[in-house]
């Protein structure tokens, strides 16, 4: 993996380069990204560019005999650990690793629920358990074999319970050139004992128009339709990459039509609506009901008076106007409510047809009653 291939963050690049080239590199770091920010392939680019035998000026070669075993992840000199699903006490990452080798080299930006999909999880929780930490530490006790460095990446530190404990030795006071990278999403579920021994590295959410660049170059994504789904991935590439295999066109048009619906409560029109989105799919119903969501959001700000952080194309940007014209903020943001609820309940294999009558029902009492809910209690905004 080499930083070119990795998509935007270059702020976070130059400073890892730097790091190497003013030997300024911290024995035990940690990644702190959310999903689909690219902290994961950020800590292989690094491990691959400290290890590499022609450095470029920002860049691993991609040629020396280490950089073509690293975009294998077959390097001796490179260990990874990850959260997995245990049939036996004794299984350790490198029970795994096959399967981990192409699940990452299928998709650099992975998710645990894509990892799920590589291994036999049935309905066992993910950890990275005792066994693991006593592997890493036998694995990391001996001297680098061919790279000056001799590197661990951990996916996941979140997925370590008390046994991590039994790490902090080694993670404190490491064999010399011996360097852990943590790769991690929440920072409140790492263990403080380890969090404490490492140097932070904070990876953004990537740029709307990073993604966007991304999926029209690489995916062969229209204009409109790249702008659509980084509008609605929320600076996540695993979101993007996993709404290319729907589809994801016409959420616009379809959802303010839903709204118009409601607002004349067209009780007919809004069944043959529901009966519609009901047949969509889990994945189409979670990515138009993230639509709508993020649509409204915008909406509140433009309601707000904060028109300048508006982020939609500009055909959306004239319809959110109108809507400004007729809906106040307190009526965005209880069908916003609503539609979360939604999203959470679709995610959960709830009932669509119901999910998407009820809410129907609800946007109809906001927009043409104009009763908002709030709690248990409805009261009629000014």
């Amino acid at each position: 993996m080499q930083f070119k291939q990795i998509v935007g963050q270059d702020a976070i690049k130059q400073r890892l380069v730097t790091s190497v080239k003013e030997n300024r590199v911290s024995h035990a770091q940690l990644f702190l990204g959310p999903g689909g920010s690219g902290s994961l392939p950020l800590a292989v680019a690094y491990a691959q560019y400290l290890s590499c035998e022609a450095k470029l000026a920002n860049d691993s070669c991609g040629e020396c005999s280490s950089c073509r075993k690293y975009q294998k992840l077959m390097h001796p000199d490179l260990h990874f650990s990850y959260p997995f699903f245990a049939k036996h006490k004794e299984d350790t990452a490198i029970t795994f690793i096959e399967q981990w080798r192409d699940a990452f080299l299928a998709n650099p930006y992975l998710s645990l629920d894509a990892w799920r999909g590589y291994l036999d999880a049935e309905n066992k929780q993910a950890n990275i358990n005792i066994a693991e930490c006593h592997q890493i530490i036998k694995k990391l006790s001996f001297k680098p074999f061919e790279s000056p460095y001799k590197i661990l990446i951990l996916w996941l530190p979140e997925y370590l319970d008390k046994s991590g404990n039994a790490l902090l030795k080694i993670i404190e006071e490491p064999q010399p050139n011996t360097l852990f990278i943590l790769v991690a999403q929440n920072q409140d579920q790492i263990l403080n004992t380890i969090l404490s021994r490492t140097q932070l590295i904070k990876i953004p959410p990537l740029e709307f128009e990073d993604i966007k660049n991304h999926l029209i170059t690489h995916h062969n994504q229209t204009v409109d339709a790249a702008t659509e789904i980084a509008y609605l991935a929320e600076g996540s590439l695993t979101e993007a990459l996993n709404m290319l295999q729907y589809d994801n066109k016409g959420y616009h048009e379809q959802f303010v039509q839903w709204l118009r619906l409601c607002f004349g409560n067209k009780g007919l029109d809004v069944m043959s609506f529901v009966d519609g989105a009901a047949k969509m799919g889990r994945e189409n119903q979670k990515n138009f009901l993230r639509y709508g969501i993020n649509f409204l959001r915008e909406c509140c700000l433009l309601l707000s008076g904060a028109g300048s952080l508006v982020h939609l194309p500009a055909h959306e940007l004239e319809t959110a106007q109108k809507m400004a014209n007729v809906m106040i903020v307190e009526e965005a943001e209880a069908i916003v409510a609503e539609l979360e609820k939604a999203h959470y309940h679709v995610e959960r294999n709830g009932n669509p047809k119901i999910l998407f009558l009820d809410v129907s029902l609800q946007i109809i009492k906001i927009l043409s009653f104009k009763i908002i809910r709030q709690g248990r209690s409805q009261y009629m905004p000014n």
